[in-house]
Order: structure tokens, then sequence, then C-alpha cells
């Protein structure tokens, strides 16, 4: 079945009031870096904490209000804003009245992964700029459709692979793009988090406060289970992606970026598997993806959640492969060797990047700096001033949602990167998309 919210909106009839999306509405650029931004944070448990900590530290951004389907949770984020601000934030529990709010000019999106492209499509349908949470999308369709609205509807939308913006990381991959690595033919990139039993738990009664038809929105309706609600949903494909499409999206967004890939990987490779203490998860804690392009560069993508060594002493980063040595890339420093004996090279720690940096300075810590990037283009609305705009989200969550495609079907995929569709294979092609929930729809056009 498929929906589109605007045109059952525009009908005006009770039926449109209760399912629709919003209506769309045009915004004006606030040219002036003394005109107030007003932000709606949706999703406020978990990285959506991140999201009301920092907007209220950018000059001239209030966090307006707050969105989230668990009402247990307002009073403590209410009052964190309250005090950081000033001002106390309206409160929603429905995305859909939420974009109804004439004086809301952006969405910051920090809800579960199946929630990230129909919210993205409907704010700015609604006139409404987006920051939203890695990966872009819950799969590859979404992320097509959510670069098709943002260019129709003119809107500003931002993904929030943030080590784009940190001041070491933007040093690393200047470095690399000077060649001085020799052609960059692999890069492997390490992600590996602990990731204790999440145990088994019964169905249960839904708690006093939580909106659960909202949460599960675009999935299917099931029994409210405790396991596969905060934080949990992330291992359960009908709501999120594991760990590959977790932390995932920050590594191969930045491989890809080193690389300067605006384009699909050809064959992709992954296995993997839920090994033990997972209790009931689904998506494997320990998984290896593969991903060769049409030049023949390749990138790896290892997570592991069960106990390991580090790598080069790196947990979370890249390890880049040139013609003429490699670099170790974590998110405080980076380091270059060459030839056969392992030379050391240049090398940068975060403090020597960070004193380089002038948006590092001005606030004083990484934490804002993607945030006031997204900022400054809602302003200007030169989009391509964007650290990480939304065809740039899309390509590297589809990295990720590629290797699980090839973990699930169990076989080497070919996928045609201009069609965006795999190569004779029907099952494959299924899991680019999913079957939506009405009317929480993802529509074929935008």
């Amino acid at each position: 079945m498929r929906y589109s919210p605007r045109r059952e909106f525009i009908k005006n009839s009770a039926k449109a009031a209760l399912l629709a999306g919003p209506a769309l509405r045009t915004s004006f650029a606030k040219s002036s870096p003394n005109e107030n931004v007003n932000v709606a944070v949706m999703g406020i448990r978990g990285q959506g904490a991140f999201h009301l900590k920092n907007y209220p530290k950018l000059p001239n951004v209030n966090v307006a209000a707050v969105c989230d389907i668990d009402e247990r949770l307002f009073p403590k984020a209410l009052a964190e804003v309250e005090a950081a601000a000033g001002k106390r934030p309206k409160t929603y529990t429905d995305i859909r009245r939420l974009l109804e709010d004439k004086d809301i000019d952006a969405i910051s999106i920090a809800a579960p992964n199946h929630w990230h492209a129909l919210a993205t499509i409907w704010a700015c349908q609604a006139g409404k700029d987006v920051y939203v949470e890695k990966p872009a999308c819950y799969a590859i369709e979404e992320g097509r459709r959510m670069v098709q609205v943002a260019s129709k509807h003119q809107r500003v939308v931002q993904v929030g692979t943030h080590h784009r913006s940190r001041p070491v990381m933007r040093s690393a991959v200047e470095y690399l793009h000077s060649g001085k690595l020799g052609k960059i033919y692999m890069i492997k990139c390490v992600c590996f988090r602990p990731r204790e039993d999440i145990g088994r738990k019964p169905d249960s009664a839904v708690p006093t406060g939580v909106h659960y038809d909202l949460f599960r929105g675009p999935a299917p309706m099931i029994p409210f289970n405790e396991n596969r609600f905060h934080y949990n949903w992330h291992w359960f494909w009908d709501t999120g992606n594991g760990e590959t499409g977790n932390n995932g999206p920050h590594m191969v967004d930045m491989a890809r970026h080193i690389l300067k890939k605006r384009e699909h990987p050809k064959r992709i490779v992954s296995m993997g598997g839920v090994d033990v203490f997972a209790g009931t998860q689904e998506t494997p804690n320990s998984q290896l993806s593969s991903m060769e392009y049409a030049d023949g560069t390749r990138v790896q993508l290892e997570v592991r959640g069960l106990y390991t060594n580090a790598e080069d002493k790196i947990t979370m980063g890249l390890l880049v492969y040139g013609s003429e040595g490699w670099m170790h890339l974590d998110f405080d420093e980076w380091a270059t060797y060459f030839g056969r004996k392992n030379e050391p090279g240049e090398r940068c720690g975060e403090a020597e990047a960070n004193a380089a940096s002038d948006t590092y300075q001005k606030f004083g810590s990484d934490g804002p700096i993607h945030y006031a990037n997204f900022i400054d283009v809602v302003r200007s609305r030169k989009v391509e001033n964007l650290h990480t705009n939304v065809e740039e989200g899309h390509w590297s969550a589809a990295m990720c949602h590629l290797s699980n495609i090839a973990y699930r079907t169990g076989r080497t995929l070919v996928f045609d990167s201009k069609h965006e569709k795999f190569a004779n294979d029907k099952d494959a092609d299924r899991l680019l998309t999913r079957e939506y929930r009405a009317p929480f729809v993802v529509p074929d056009r935008v």
C-alpha cells in the first residue's frame, strides 16, 4: 500500500487531519546570525540528549519543542533545556502535530532508524529544514526519496555523521587528498563496541505514557516487549540495522569521503552471526563486510560486539592503505607510515588539529560543530556548505544496508549503482525497501 500524506492532507477532511503529514509552508532564509532559529528535537533519549545539550550552545538557536513517544522522558528533558537556555520548550508526542507548528524552523531527528526517512520527508514537505541522525535511512529506497524531497522543496538536510566536522578528521582527509600516501586502494573500517547479552523478556502491557502505535510507526505492529523498545530496537530487523547500521555509518562515511566516491559499491559480501550470549537479538553481533567499487577500490567494515583485541590500537576508526604507505586514523589522531619498513611519516593529534580550527576555538569543544554547520546553512541557504548533505548521507547509509543485505541473503551481491538495483536478484531487491504500515508509508514519489 502506498500513501501520500500531503495529498490526503489537502483533502481537508477529518480523516486527513488524523492520518496525514503536515501541510507545506515556505520558509525564508534567516540570513542574519542574530535572527533566532527555532529547532524541535524528535527523540530525546540516547542520542537525542546530545541534540538537547548542543543546540543551546549555539548563538540565537532555541530548542522550541521536543517530540517523543514516551511522555515519561519529558520532565528531565524540559528541565535540562530550561536550565541551559532559560526557556521551556513545547512538547509533542506525534511528529505530525509538531510539523503543523509554524514557529518551528528546523527538526532535529534522533528517533529510531525506521522513523528517519518518513520524519525527514514529512518535515521537508512541511517546509522545515532537517538534521537527521545516522544512518540517514532505514532502507536504500528511503534514502533516494529523502534526496528527492529535499531537492524538490529546497530544504537543508544535514545527516549526523559528525566526524566530517571534527578537526582531526578533516585534517586527515586533507592530507590523504593531497596524494602523499599515493593511490588509496583499500580502507579497513573498525567498529569494535562491547555489547552485553540483552537477555529475554516476556511481552507485557504498554507502559503508561508510552504511545506505542507511534513508536512502531512504519514497522509491523507486534505486542509490546521491553527488550525491543528503548535502545534495544537497534538489534531487531523491523526497527534497526544492527551494529553495522548503528556505528558503521560513521566509519564508512569517512572511508567514502576519503575515496571521493559518490556511487555505490559494485560487489558486496558479508558474513557473521549472532554469536554467544545474544539473547533474543536478531542482528549479528559480529560481522565482516567487504565492498568493492567498479574501479577495484575496496572498503571493509568489521563490527565486533564480543570480547576482542584492537587493531593497531584502534577500536573505532580506520586503517587507510595507499600505494606509498598507510595511515592509522582514529578519532583522536592520525599517523602515517611508509615503505616496507613502516618508516614514520607525518602525524597529527587532536589537540594540534583543534588548535588550527577556528570553529573549534569558537565553541571550545567539537560537540556543537556539526550542528553549527547545519544552523549556518539554515541561515545562508548555501546547501553546498553542508558537511554531510542528504545525498552524502544516503551513499554512506547504503554501504551499511548493502552489507546487511549481503549478510541476510548469504551470498555475494552485484549492485547497479545507477539504477540502485541488484543484478538479477529479486530476493535482495526486496530488501531495498519494506512493507509499510499505513498511514506511516514512505511514498514512491515525493
